[in-house]
């Protein structure tokens, strides 16, 4: 099958727009891109107004290789020049010391800047045409599920950007991978496609996630079945919970507008078949319980992998499908235990932190 993908002449319209100052979206194989040119202060700012984006939350600068590196960060370790060459082009994020004429907009005034090298064709032939670093979040409304297909930018942020690049669907589907490599042991940040089993054995140590606190409003009693969504963030206390040191970092993120509940199969199924009768829940098994998907006619079930790889790639897609079904809650298996399963569980648990209501009754209807 023949997808749409972006031809040069989409790729010179598009490096016209960003030396002017313009927004655009891009497809990386991680999720599409909302592009700003780096070194263009008002630029980027635009990026913040169009996605509702708090100004405290710092932006990941794409380069067209690693030899660029040293043009936004003012040293670079062992550590990162490694991890480097071993995943990059790819789904890698290395948080480094930033040099100091990297505008504050991109950085969040912090002293680090998130430097990343995409793999999609389309974003590889954009920056080594535009030849400087394009800073871009997803392109999507702050906190919302982010885009792996043009058309999902399209309908979130409509004409308030100046061009979207087609490039198909997304590889990968869930966001890079963000290590934390600007002083010491290096630190995982946000998981991703890369697990941490990988970048440890490219980095002969044990690379660690890391974890500081749980999300706003949940705690240790919460009901059984809920998870506990955990937050890597900057600093300590409240400062932690304010300036994220990398983007994507927050406790409750990457959520549909319809309430999402991470639960074990059993309790799972357990909600299903003490449902009201009006109660229409979108349910998704992450294998387990999939044989049960044709079986049942009241609810939208989705059956997904037990491969994590291919859960990934069709997560966002499939939660923004269910969104849109017109249901009362969407439920999701909670995936199983494992390395590899980094990045989905960290995804589903944040999109699950920004809603916590008891199960509905005949009333929520």
């Amino acid at each position: 099958m023949n997808l749409p993908t972006a031809g040069p002449a989409d790729i010179a319209r598009a490096v016209e727009l960003l030396r002017r100052g313009g927004l655009v979206a891009f497809p990386t194989e991680t999720v599409y891109g909302l592009g700003a040119d780096a070194r263009n202060p008002d630029a980027v700012g635009r990026i913040f107004r169009v996605k509702g984006r708090p100004a405290s939350h710092p932006l990941i600068v794409h380069l067209a290789d690693g030899s660029q590196i040293e043009a936004w960060a003012a040293t670079v370790s062992r550590e990162a020049r490694l991890l480097a060459e071993a995943f990059w082009p790819g789904p890698l994020t290395l948080i480094l010391p930033r040099r100091p004429d990297v505008p504050d907009v991109v950085t969040a005034g912090q002293d680090t800047v998130g430097l990343r090298v995409p793999a999609h064709p389309v974003a590889q032939a954009l920056l080594t045409a535009f030849a400087g670093g394009i800073a871009a979040p997803s392109a999507n409304r702050f906190g919302r599920l982010s885009p792996t297909r043009a058309d999902h930018v399209r309908a979130d942020l409509g004409d308030a950007v100046d061009l979207v690049l087609e490039g198909g669907p997304s590889r990968v589907g869930i966001e890079s991978t963000i290590v934390d490599v600007s002083a010491g042991t290096p630190l995982v940040l946000r998981p991703g496609h890369i697990t941490t089993r990988m970048l440890s054995d490219v980095l002969g140590v044990h690379v660690e996630v890391k974890v500081l606190a749980r999300a706003p409003g949940f705690d240790d009693e919460a009901p059984t079945g809920v998870a506990q969504p955990a937050v890597a963030a900057a600093g300590t206390g409240a400062e932690a919970e304010r300036i994220p040191r990398a983007p994507g970092t927050l406790a409750a993120h990457y959520a549909p507008e319809t309430p999402l509940e991470l639960l074990d199969a059993a309790t799972l199924a357990r909600r299903l078949a003490e449902a009201p009768e009006v109660v229409r829940y979108a349910v998704v098994w992450l294998g387990s319980r999939a044989h049960e998907a044709a079986a049942d006619e009241r609810h939208v079930v989705v059956p997904l992998s037990r491969d994590p790889e291919a859960v990934a790639r069709d997560l966002y897609a499939t939660l923004r499908r269910l969104d849109a079904a017109g249901v009362t809650r969407i439920l999701v298996e909670e995936p199983p235990p494992g390395a590899e399963w980094e990045a989905v569980r960290d995804r589903l648990r944040r999109a699950a932190a920004t809603f916590r209501q008891p199960p509905p009754s005949t009333e929520d209807a």
